[in-house]
Protein backbone atom coordinates (compact mmCIF):
# COMPACT_ATOMS: atom_id res chain seq x y z
CA UNK A 1 0.00 0.00 0.00
CA UNK A 2 1.38 3.37 -1.10
CA UNK A 3 0.62 6.45 1.00
CA UNK A 4 1.57 10.08 0.36
CA UNK A 5 1.60 12.52 3.30
CA UNK A 6 1.16 16.25 2.66
CA UNK A 7 1.66 18.81 5.41
CA UNK A 8 3.89 21.54 6.83
CA UNK A 9 6.95 19.32 6.85
CA UNK A 10 10.64 20.05 6.47
CA UNK A 11 10.33 23.64 7.70
CA UNK A 12 11.60 23.20 11.26
CA UNK A 13 8.31 23.49 13.14
CA UNK A 14 8.50 21.07 16.09
CA UNK A 15 4.75 20.57 16.31
CA UNK A 16 4.44 19.63 12.65
CA UNK A 17 7.47 17.37 12.78
CA UNK A 18 5.93 15.65 15.80
CA UNK A 19 2.74 15.16 13.79
CA UNK A 20 4.70 13.58 10.95
CA UNK A 21 6.63 11.27 13.28
CA UNK A 22 3.41 10.19 15.00
CA UNK A 23 1.68 9.48 11.69
CA UNK A 24 4.60 7.45 10.30
CA UNK A 25 5.21 5.46 13.49
CA UNK A 26 1.54 4.55 13.85
CA UNK A 27 1.07 3.69 10.18
CA UNK A 28 4.00 1.30 10.44
CA UNK A 29 2.64 -0.17 13.66
CA UNK A 30 -0.85 -0.75 12.27
CA UNK A 31 -0.44 -1.46 8.53
CA UNK A 32 1.56 -4.17 6.77
CA UNK A 33 4.67 -2.59 5.23
CA UNK A 34 3.26 0.76 4.06
CA UNK A 35 5.29 2.50 1.34
CA UNK A 36 5.33 6.14 2.53
CA UNK A 37 6.22 9.30 0.57
CA UNK A 38 6.29 12.71 2.29
CA UNK A 39 6.03 16.08 0.58
CA UNK A 40 8.68 18.14 2.40
CA UNK A 41 10.58 21.40 1.97
CA UNK A 42 13.70 19.48 3.07
CA UNK A 43 13.20 16.13 1.33
CA UNK A 44 16.66 14.70 1.98
CA UNK A 45 16.44 15.52 5.68
CA UNK A 46 12.92 14.10 5.96
CA UNK A 47 13.86 10.91 4.12
CA UNK A 48 16.86 10.35 6.38
CA UNK A 49 15.03 11.14 9.62
CA UNK A 50 12.09 8.82 8.98
CA UNK A 51 13.29 6.22 6.47
CA UNK A 52 10.70 7.28 3.88
CA UNK A 53 10.66 8.54 0.32
CA UNK A 54 10.39 12.30 0.11
CA UNK A 55 9.60 14.81 -2.64
CA UNK A 56 10.10 18.59 -2.61
CA UNK A 57 6.79 20.10 -1.54
CA UNK A 58 6.95 23.49 -3.29
CA UNK A 59 5.94 24.28 -6.85
CA UNK A 60 9.36 25.62 -7.88
CA UNK A 61 10.65 22.21 -8.95
CA UNK A 62 10.04 18.45 -9.00
CA UNK A 63 6.37 18.79 -9.88
CA UNK A 64 6.73 15.63 -11.96
CA UNK A 65 7.89 13.85 -8.82
CA UNK A 66 4.82 15.01 -6.91
CA UNK A 67 2.45 13.92 -9.67
CA UNK A 68 4.23 10.57 -10.03
CA UNK A 69 3.95 9.95 -6.27
CA UNK A 70 0.24 10.81 -6.31
CA UNK A 71 -0.43 8.56 -9.31
CA UNK A 72 1.24 5.63 -7.57
CA UNK A 73 -0.47 6.25 -4.23
CA UNK A 74 -3.51 4.47 -2.86
CA UNK A 75 -4.14 7.33 -0.44
CA UNK A 76 -3.15 10.96 0.14
CA UNK A 77 -3.09 11.91 3.83
CA UNK A 78 -3.53 15.67 4.04
CA UNK A 79 -2.46 16.60 7.54
CA UNK A 80 -2.38 16.71 10.33
CA UNK A 81 -2.21 20.10 11.91
CA UNK A 82 -3.74 23.47 11.09
CA UNK A 83 -3.23 23.42 7.32
CA UNK A 84 -6.52 24.81 6.07
CA UNK A 85 -6.57 28.41 7.26
CA UNK A 86 -6.09 31.91 5.86
CA UNK A 87 -4.53 33.69 8.84
CA UNK A 88 -1.51 34.24 6.62
CA UNK A 89 -1.87 36.12 3.29
CA UNK A 90 -4.00 34.13 0.87
CA UNK A 91 -4.09 35.02 -2.81
CA UNK A 92 -5.04 33.10 -5.95
CA UNK A 93 -2.40 30.38 -5.57
CA UNK A 94 -0.36 31.83 -2.70
CA UNK A 95 -0.71 30.82 0.94
CA UNK A 96 -1.17 27.59 2.85
CA UNK A 97 -4.84 27.06 2.09
CA UNK A 98 -4.54 27.18 -1.75
CA UNK A 99 -1.39 25.04 -1.60
CA UNK A 100 -2.88 22.15 0.37
CA UNK A 101 -6.15 22.18 -1.55
CA UNK A 102 -4.27 22.15 -4.87
CA UNK A 103 -2.42 19.03 -3.70
CA UNK A 104 -5.81 17.48 -2.96
CA UNK A 105 -7.07 18.46 -6.42
CA UNK A 106 -4.00 16.92 -8.07
CA UNK A 107 -4.53 13.72 -6.09
CA UNK A 108 -8.12 13.45 -7.29
CA UNK A 109 -7.02 14.09 -10.89
CA UNK A 110 -4.59 11.20 -10.42
CA UNK A 111 -7.38 8.94 -9.20
CA UNK A 112 -6.07 8.83 -5.62
CA UNK A 113 -8.31 8.80 -2.56
CA UNK A 114 -7.89 11.64 -0.05
CA UNK A 115 -8.20 11.76 3.73
CA UNK A 116 -7.98 14.99 5.74
CA UNK A 117 -6.22 13.55 8.77
CA UNK A 118 -6.43 14.91 12.34
CA UNK A 119 -6.74 18.46 11.07
CA UNK A 120 -7.55 21.67 12.88
CA UNK A 121 -9.58 23.81 10.50
CA UNK A 122 -9.54 27.58 10.29
CA UNK A 123 -9.76 30.38 10.63
CA UNK A 124 -11.10 30.88 7.10
CA UNK A 125 -12.33 34.46 6.79
CA UNK A 126 -11.56 35.61 3.24
CA UNK A 127 -14.09 35.23 0.45
CA UNK A 128 -11.51 33.45 -1.71
CA UNK A 129 -10.64 31.07 1.10
CA UNK A 130 -14.30 30.18 1.62
CA UNK A 131 -14.74 29.51 -2.11
CA UNK A 132 -11.66 27.28 -2.21
CA UNK A 133 -12.85 25.30 0.81
CA UNK A 134 -16.35 24.73 -0.58
CA UNK A 135 -15.05 23.62 -3.98
CA UNK A 136 -11.95 21.59 -3.15
CA UNK A 137 -12.38 20.37 0.43
CA UNK A 138 -15.56 18.62 -0.67
CA UNK A 139 -13.36 16.45 -2.90
CA UNK A 140 -11.96 14.61 0.14
CA UNK A 141 -13.17 11.06 0.66
CA UNK A 142 -13.07 11.17 4.45
CA UNK A 143 -12.16 13.69 7.16
CA UNK A 144 -11.02 13.48 10.76
CA UNK A 145 -10.59 16.71 12.75
CA UNK A 146 -8.93 17.23 16.10
CA UNK A 147 -11.73 19.24 17.75
CA UNK A 148 -15.46 19.91 17.52
CA UNK A 149 -14.84 23.53 16.50
CA UNK A 150 -13.19 22.33 13.28
CA UNK A 151 -16.11 20.09 12.37
CA UNK A 152 -18.56 22.92 12.95
CA UNK A 153 -16.50 25.30 10.82
CA UNK A 154 -16.33 22.81 7.95
CA UNK A 155 -20.12 22.60 7.90
CA UNK A 156 -20.42 26.41 8.04
CA UNK A 157 -18.07 26.59 5.03
CA UNK A 158 -20.27 24.18 3.09
CA UNK A 159 -17.94 21.18 3.34
CA UNK A 160 -20.65 18.58 3.79
CA UNK A 161 -19.94 15.85 1.24
CA UNK A 162 -17.22 13.88 3.09
CA UNK A 163 -18.03 12.14 6.34
CA UNK A 164 -16.33 14.06 9.17
CA UNK A 165 -15.38 12.55 12.54
CA UNK A 166 -13.97 14.38 15.58
CA UNK A 167 -10.89 12.63 17.00
CA UNK A 168 -7.83 14.25 18.64
CA UNK A 169 -4.45 15.55 17.54
CA UNK A 170 -2.38 12.58 16.35
CA UNK A 171 0.52 13.75 18.55
CA UNK A 172 -1.38 12.26 21.48
CA UNK A 173 -0.39 8.93 19.90
CA UNK A 174 3.29 9.93 19.73
CA UNK A 175 5.77 7.17 20.59
CA UNK A 176 7.78 8.83 23.39
CA UNK A 177 11.39 7.63 23.79
CA UNK A 178 13.72 8.59 26.65
CA UNK A 179 16.33 11.09 25.47
CA UNK A 180 18.06 13.58 27.79
CA UNK A 181 19.79 15.65 25.09
CA UNK A 182 18.00 18.87 26.08
CA UNK A 183 18.77 18.48 29.78
CA UNK A 184 22.38 17.61 29.06
CA UNK A 185 22.78 20.80 27.00
CA UNK A 186 21.99 23.02 29.99
CA UNK A 187 24.31 24.06 32.85
CA UNK A 188 22.08 22.65 35.59
CA UNK A 189 22.91 21.38 39.09
CA UNK A 190 20.10 18.83 39.04
CA UNK A 191 17.88 20.16 41.83
CA UNK A 192 16.23 23.02 39.90
CA UNK A 193 12.47 23.47 39.80
CA UNK A 194 12.20 23.55 36.01
CA UNK A 195 9.35 25.36 34.29
CA UNK A 196 9.05 25.05 30.49
CA UNK A 197 8.19 28.29 28.69
CA UNK A 198 6.97 28.39 25.10
CA UNK A 199 6.52 31.75 23.39
CA UNK A 200 6.15 32.67 19.75
CA UNK A 201 5.78 35.84 17.70
CA UNK A 202 2.15 36.58 16.92
CA UNK A 203 1.15 39.10 14.27
CA UNK A 204 1.81 42.66 15.51
CA UNK A 205 1.19 41.96 19.21
CA UNK A 206 4.07 42.75 21.58
CA UNK A 207 2.76 43.52 25.06
CA UNK A 208 2.54 39.87 26.11
CA UNK A 209 6.35 39.65 26.16
CA UNK A 210 6.49 42.10 29.06
CA UNK A 211 3.62 40.44 30.91
CA UNK A 212 5.29 37.03 30.73
CA UNK A 213 8.59 38.60 31.85
CA UNK A 214 6.97 40.18 34.92
CA UNK A 215 5.21 36.94 35.84
CA UNK A 216 8.42 34.92 35.54
CA UNK A 217 10.33 37.42 37.70
CA UNK A 218 7.72 37.04 40.44
CA UNK A 219 7.78 33.24 40.20
CA UNK A 220 11.57 33.22 40.47
CA UNK A 221 11.38 35.42 43.59
CA UNK A 222 8.45 33.58 45.23
CA UNK A 223 9.00 29.97 44.15
CA UNK A 224 12.62 29.79 43.03
CA UNK A 225 11.74 28.39 39.62
CA UNK A 226 14.19 27.99 36.75
CA UNK A 227 12.44 29.02 33.52
CA UNK A 228 13.66 27.18 30.40
CA UNK A 229 12.41 28.45 27.04
CA UNK A 230 11.55 25.73 24.52
CA UNK A 231 11.73 27.10 20.94
CA UNK A 232 9.17 25.05 19.03
CA UNK A 233 9.85 26.80 15.72
CA UNK A 234 13.55 27.44 15.45
CA UNK A 235 14.92 30.97 15.32
CA UNK A 236 11.42 32.53 15.34
CA UNK A 237 10.79 31.26 18.87
CA UNK A 238 14.37 31.91 19.96
CA UNK A 239 13.88 35.59 19.08
CA UNK A 240 10.55 35.66 20.91
CA UNK A 241 12.20 34.06 23.96
CA UNK A 242 14.98 36.65 23.85
CA UNK A 243 12.37 39.43 23.89
CA UNK A 244 10.89 38.06 27.10
CA UNK A 245 14.26 37.51 28.79
CA UNK A 246 15.47 41.01 27.84
CA UNK A 247 12.62 42.50 29.90
CA UNK A 248 13.30 40.40 33.01
CA UNK A 249 15.13 41.47 36.15
CA UNK A 250 16.25 37.88 36.82
CA UNK A 251 17.35 37.03 33.30
CA UNK A 252 20.40 35.17 34.59
CA UNK A 253 18.07 32.54 36.11
CA UNK A 254 16.69 31.65 32.66
CA UNK A 255 17.86 29.30 29.92
CA UNK A 256 16.88 29.04 26.25
CA UNK A 257 17.21 25.62 24.63
CA UNK A 258 18.78 25.38 21.21
CA UNK A 259 16.42 25.37 18.22
CA UNK A 260 17.59 22.12 16.62
CA UNK A 261 16.45 19.38 18.99
CA UNK A 262 14.04 16.71 17.77
CA UNK A 263 10.36 16.67 18.78
CA UNK A 264 11.02 13.66 21.00
CA UNK A 265 13.90 15.45 22.75
CA UNK A 266 11.72 18.51 23.46
CA UNK A 267 8.91 16.25 24.64
CA UNK A 268 11.22 14.38 26.98
CA UNK A 269 12.54 17.65 28.39
CA UNK A 270 9.02 18.93 29.06
CA UNK A 271 8.24 15.63 30.79
CA UNK A 272 10.96 16.50 33.33
CA UNK A 273 9.47 19.92 34.14
CA UNK A 274 7.09 20.72 36.98
CA UNK A 275 4.98 23.11 34.92
CA UNK A 276 4.61 24.52 31.42
CA UNK A 277 3.54 28.06 30.53
CA UNK A 278 3.05 28.01 26.80
CA UNK A 279 1.70 29.59 23.65
CA UNK A 280 2.56 26.94 21.09
CA UNK A 281 -0.19 24.34 20.75
CA UNK A 282 2.20 21.42 20.69
CA UNK A 283 4.13 22.58 23.74
CA UNK A 284 0.81 22.18 25.56
CA UNK A 285 0.06 18.86 23.85
CA UNK A 286 3.52 17.61 24.85
CA UNK A 287 2.75 18.71 28.41
CA UNK A 288 -0.59 16.91 28.45
CA UNK A 289 0.97 13.81 26.90
CA UNK A 290 3.64 13.82 29.64
CA UNK A 291 1.18 14.55 32.45
CA UNK A 292 2.69 17.98 33.17
CA UNK A 293 0.37 20.72 34.50
CA UNK A 294 0.19 23.58 32.03
CA UNK A 295 -1.02 27.15 31.65
CA UNK A 296 -1.86 28.11 28.09
CA UNK A 297 -1.69 31.57 26.55
CA UNK A 298 -4.20 31.19 23.73
CA UNK A 299 -3.76 33.14 20.51
CA UNK A 300 -6.09 30.89 18.47
CA UNK A 301 -9.27 28.83 19.04
CA UNK A 302 -7.25 25.62 18.53
CA UNK A 303 -5.24 26.40 21.69
CA UNK A 304 -8.32 27.17 23.75
CA UNK A 305 -9.99 23.99 22.50
CA UNK A 306 -7.01 21.87 23.56
CA UNK A 307 -6.88 23.50 27.00
CA UNK A 308 -10.54 22.77 27.59
CA UNK A 309 -9.97 19.12 26.68
CA UNK A 310 -6.89 18.82 28.90
CA UNK A 311 -8.77 20.38 31.84
CA UNK A 312 -6.43 23.37 32.09
CA UNK A 313 -8.53 26.16 30.57
CA UNK A 314 -9.63 27.53 33.96
CA UNK A 315 -5.97 28.27 34.73
CA UNK A 316 -5.18 29.74 31.30
CA UNK A 317 -5.65 33.01 29.43
CA UNK A 318 -6.43 34.43 26.03
CA UNK A 319 -3.29 36.17 24.86
CA UNK A 320 -4.80 39.65 24.91
CA UNK A 321 -6.28 39.08 28.40
CA UNK A 322 -3.21 37.99 30.40
CA UNK A 323 -3.47 39.13 34.02
CA UNK A 324 0.05 38.99 35.47
CA UNK A 325 -1.00 38.61 39.12
CA UNK A 326 -3.53 35.89 38.27
CA UNK A 327 -0.99 34.09 36.08
CA UNK A 328 1.44 34.05 39.01
CA UNK A 329 -1.28 32.83 41.40
CA UNK A 330 -2.34 30.06 39.01
CA UNK A 331 1.27 28.94 38.55
CA UNK A 332 1.87 28.90 42.31
CA UNK A 333 -1.29 26.86 42.86
CA UNK A 334 -0.21 24.32 40.24
CA UNK A 335 3.24 24.01 41.77
CA UNK A 336 1.78 23.54 45.26
CA UNK A 337 -0.95 21.11 44.15
CA UNK A 338 1.02 19.51 41.35
CA UNK A 339 0.02 15.89 41.93
CA UNK A 340 -3.68 16.75 42.05
CA UNK A 341 -3.48 18.79 38.84
CA UNK A 342 -1.26 16.17 37.23
CA UNK A 343 -3.91 13.49 37.82
CA UNK A 344 -6.48 15.61 35.97
CA UNK A 345 -4.10 16.09 33.03
CA UNK A 346 -3.18 12.40 32.87
CA UNK A 347 -6.81 11.28 32.90
CA UNK A 348 -7.78 13.66 30.09
CA UNK A 349 -4.65 12.83 28.07
CA UNK A 350 -5.46 9.13 28.29
CA UNK A 351 -8.83 9.80 26.68
CA UNK A 352 -7.27 11.97 23.96
CA UNK A 353 -4.70 9.27 23.19
CA UNK A 354 -7.53 6.83 22.56
CA UNK A 355 -9.22 9.40 20.32
CA UNK A 356 -5.94 10.08 18.49
CA UNK A 357 -5.62 6.39 17.68
CA UNK A 358 -9.08 6.58 16.12
CA UNK A 359 -7.43 8.47 13.24
CA UNK A 360 -5.45 5.35 12.39
CA UNK A 361 -8.32 2.91 13.02
CA UNK A 362 -10.65 4.90 10.78
CA UNK A 363 -7.99 5.18 8.08
CA UNK A 364 -7.63 1.38 8.07
CA UNK A 365 -11.38 0.85 8.08
CA UNK A 366 -12.14 3.31 5.25
CA UNK A 367 -9.18 2.74 2.93
CA UNK A 368 -7.43 -0.54 3.77
CA UNK A 369 -10.13 -2.86 5.16
CA UNK A 370 -8.25 -5.95 3.95
CA UNK A 371 -4.98 -4.90 5.57
CA UNK A 372 -3.66 -7.26 8.21
CA UNK A 373 -3.08 -6.03 11.74
CA UNK A 374 0.66 -6.28 12.46
CA UNK A 375 0.21 -6.62 16.21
Amino acid sequence: MNIVISGFYGLGNTGDEAILEAIIDNLRAELPNPDITVFSLSPEQTAKAHGVKSVYRGWRHDNKGKIRALREADLLISGGGGLLQDTYPTRFLFGPLPYYLLVVFLAKLCGTKVMFFSQGIGPVNTTWGKILMKVFANMADFITVRDAYSKQLLHELGVTKPETVVTADIVFAFHHKEDNACLESLPLRGDEQLVAISVRPWLDQRDYYGKIARALDQLIELEGITPVFVPMEGHHDVRASDRVVEQMNHRSACHILGPDFTPNQYLHFISRCRLTIGMRLHSLIFSALAGVPHIGLSYDPKVESLLKRSGMWDYSFRLEEIDVDQLVNNARFMLAERETVRAIVQNNAKQMRQEAMENIRLLKEKFFPQGEDRR
